[in-house]
């Protein structure tokens, strides 16, 4: 058998309908180096969306290679409840520094960081003698995770509505996302009024509305919608008037995508609980991670067990992905980074302009270093398709319905640039044909 029939043979791929790799191969990767992916016969993919937004510096980067080489040396993994270890201290305390937010909880994937601060929340509230603070609202195209608590706040139909006899639904106001502007409004007036529509729900519910949460700047799986600082900051007030935590779920956004550390930066403002994961560990490590404010900390501080946070799981703060995670940001110490991948964005801006500019294109944008196109195509194959296209320019890319995008590692090259707009190009075509 070959690798493609023993892997449908035996593995459940995600976010995918495992019959169509009957007519269209999964991609057999053998290794990986820099911006590149590597099959078996050698040949090589840039990997034009950082596998899922994960990878940061590129794969192999010898920082992070020796990083977990020698933790394997020490301290392979620990359990967190009634131990500690350095590398989970030394990283809780530069998170901390970072964004100002002094308490760490860990996991190990995102939708586990959704489901650790609705619990957080709720948690605080009952803990604070409000028990009725118990519900939550949702971004209208907001995502943040498929376990059944993330999908209460996830507003994609894709995702949710097979589960909907599981999910208690939250509720959902309209998204900020700049493409809905009004004519003759700016992104800022598309972020204010929708300001308006949360300030009548909150007005007449935060009784029982325990937290927002939102995507900050870019709602990533609603085809990179991308919205207006201002947003946050409007966000920031009407949680503080109502006294409603405000969750920042910066999973696929944080640590440098949008052009700052955290997005949430750009608005100047603080959120109560901030989740983190993806390029947390630079594509090494699955690790999570719960930001919380001290307010939210001293609630649960107490003699009474069951005041405290029971969540767990078994490899929660393991050492390697903490040590993993410290030597990310050791990389963000060794360059400015965010003037680095100011200087690459303009140069594929630059070389984006064709793409940008054919007939199909609907609307593009980019902040940071994400870009996206909304493509005129009314096929509903369009992602599967272009994604076979891309593969035979050698490159890795899945759209989002018909919002083309990249994502790629910060360490992409003016070569790598040039062929991911060229083969990108060259790929819509082809799939539009």
């Amino acid at each position: 058998m070959t690798l493609n029939e023993r892997s449908r043979a035996a593995v459940w791929h995600p976010c995918s309908q495992m019959k169509q790799h009957e007519t269209q191969p999964l991609l057999e990767v053998a290794g990986a180096e820099g911006v590149w992916l590597i099959d078996p016969a050698g040949r090589r993919y840039l990997d034009g969306i950082s596998s899922w937004w994960v990878n940061l510096f590129g794969h192999g980067h010898p920082h992070l290679r020796a990083a977990l080489h020698a933790q394997l040396d020490t301290l392979c993994h620990v359990m967190l409840a009634g131990c500690t270890h350095e590398p989970v201290v030394a990283l809780s305390e530069r998170l901390a520094e970072l964004t100002g937010l002094g308490h760490a909880f860990y996991a190990s994937d995102g939708a586990a960081a959704t489901e650790i601060a609705l619990k957080m929340s709720a948690h605080h509230w009952r803990n604070r003698g409000r028990p009725g603070k118990n519900k939550f609202v949702g971004i209208e195209g907001g995502y943040h995770g498929e376990t059944v608590g993330a999908l209460s706040v996830t507003d994609i139909p894709l995702f949710r509505d097979a589960y909907g006899p599981l999910v208690r639904l939250s509720a959902t106001v309209p998204s900020p996302d700049a493409r809905g502007a009004l004519p003759g409004e700016t992104a800022a007036d598309v972020a204010r009024r929708c300001a308006q529509a949360l300030q009548a729900v909150l007005e007449s519910r935060h009784d029982e509305i325990a937290a927002v949460i939102v995507e900050p700047l870019i709602q990533c799986a609603a085809g990179m919608a991308m919205h207006d600082p201002a947003w946050l900051r409007e966000l920031r007030a009407l949680c503080d008037r109502y006294e409603v935590h405000l969750v920042c779920d910066e999973i696929a956004v944080g640590f440098g995508r949008t052009g700052s550390l955290f997005a949430h930066q750009q608005a100047g403002i603080r959120p109560d609980l901030l989740c983190l994961s993806k390029g947390l560990t630079g594509g090494t490590m699955a690790l999570s991670t719960v930001l919380a404010s001290d307010e939210v900390f001293a609630s649960f501080y107490d003699d009474s067990t069951a005041r405290g946070f029971l969540h767990s799981h078994s490899y929660t703060g393991n050492p390697l992905a903490c040590r993993a995670a410290l030597a990310t940001l050791e990389i963000f110490g060794q360059r400015d980074w965010m003037a680095h991948n100011a200087t690459t964005a303009a140069a594929l801006d630059a070389l984006c302009e064709p793409l940008r500019a054919h007939p199909a294109v609907l609307r593009s944008r980019r902040l940071g270093m994400v870009w996206a196109f909304d493509i005129d195509s009314a096929d509903p194959l369009f992602a599967r398709r272009y994604h076979a296209a891309a593969l035979r320019y050698g490159l890795m890319l899945r759209p989002i319905g018909s919002t083309l995008y990249f994502m790629p590692p910060y360490v992409i090259d003016e070569a790598a640039c040039a062929q991911l707009a060229s083969g990108a190009l060259a790929a819509l075509q082809e799939t539009l044909e």
